[in-house]
């Protein structure tokens, strides 16, 4: 069993993906992965080991363009995970498009207008097929561009198991259940990761996502004029705070205007994130309420995060992989799709 290996500065990380084999660190050997208490039955970081061993340097190539031309695209990709893997497990659901027979997640209400980022595994998509012909899964196309990108923006590496498959299938209804919303309560956001099987460990570790990326106002605009339906702001939004938002997020109107979700280091992965929360700088509720909503253990956590990057960086490693692990298709289950967005017999 291999142990979760957290790999952090710049100039290892330059070096590393000059590497063919990326995803497979030396001296790693075939098997499951494991992590926390036991293996992923399955799935293994050598999966593609010799059927597409250039398949993460694929990625990181095409990743490397993608960011340098748009930074916010690391977020959008790793969100991408989050929001496959919390509906019906991590199988490339997200990404099917609107047919005869499929009801795309891509309009549920937490997505619509939101997710994005399906060009670029587009892209990477083709030159995998390209490649390695009918090989590497969209499900595992997502992590792999999950992981790049976590990294590419100053993260964590992490061994990454491998071997799941695509799903035929869409559930639209599935991601209005089960996709938090930014304004979600702290015993919500618990019980949406509890449905998953994550613990508070991994709600705390895995919102610290949100060091990368921007959020449209709407997500935000109840905090600054209604927070409790008396047409009064959040009393937690720390005031110069408030201002600058509410000059970018007026009352009316302005509701796709984006704001970044840590404005001290946007486009780099860090504990900046829970440094603002401690503030009354978180930008969601949800971001906020993790230190406001008077449970001790997830305060604490989000004290720990911000004064302890490593220690955020473990937690983050091990719950991310947790997450990757909701579900997968194995074995004869699902397929590989050709396109990410259609299922095969639709090409």
């Amino acid at each position: 069993m291999a142990s979760t290996k957290i790999v952090l500065g710049a100039v290892f990380i330059a070096s590393f993906y000059l590497s063919a084999s990326l995803a497979f660190p030396p001296g790693h050997h075939e098997g499951s992965y494991s992590v926390g208490n036991g293996p992923i039955s399955g799935l293994s970081p050598d999966y593609y080991k010799f059927t597409c061993p250039q398949a993460d340097e694929i990625v990181v190539s095409i990743l490397k363009k993608a960011i340098a031309k748009e930074p916010r695209i690391a977020a959008s990709l790793l969100r991408l995970l989050f929001h496959d893997c919390f509906v019906q497990g991590c199988d490339a659901s997200v990404l099917l498009d609107d047919t005869e027979e499929v009801v795309s997640e891509k309009n549920a209400i937490p997505n619509k207008n939101s997710i994005r980022g399906f060009e670029v595994i587009d892209e990477i998509k083709a030159a995998l097929e390209e490649a390695c012909p009918h090989t590497v899964s969209c499900a595992d196309t997502i992590a792999l561009a999950a992981r790049a990108s976590t990294i590419l923006s100053g993260g964590p590496y992490w061994e990454l198991p491998l071997g799941r498959r695509d799903s035929k299938t869409a559930n639209m209804k599935l991601a209005n259940k089960n996709l938090p919303p930014p304004n979600a309560t702290l015993h919500r956001l618990i019980k949406f990761f509890q449905r998953q099987g994550l613990d508070k460990v991994d709600l705390v570790a895995l919102s610290g996502s949100h060091t990368i990326g921007k959020a449209r106002c709407v997500s935000f605009k109840q905090r600054l004029y209604n927070q409790h339906r008396d047409n009064r702001p959040d009393i937690t939004l720390e005031k110069s705070f408030y201002h600058t938002l509410a000059s970018a997020c007026p009352r009316t109107g302005g509701d796709n205007n984006i704001r970044p979700l840590d404005f001290v280091s946007p486009s780099t992965f860090d504990n900046s994130y829970y440094k603002l929360i401690l503030e009354g700088k978180g930008l969601l509720n949800s971001d906020e309420v993790l230190w406001t909503g008077k449970d001790p253990e997830i305060a604490g956590l989000v004290k720990s995060y911000a004064e302890n990057k490593p220690l955020f960086f473990e937690h983050y490693v091990n719950s991310i992989i947790k997450m990757g692990n909701i579900n997968p298709l194995m074995g004869y289950n699902g397929e590989i799709r050709k396109n990410c967005r259609k299922v095969n017999q639709e090409i």
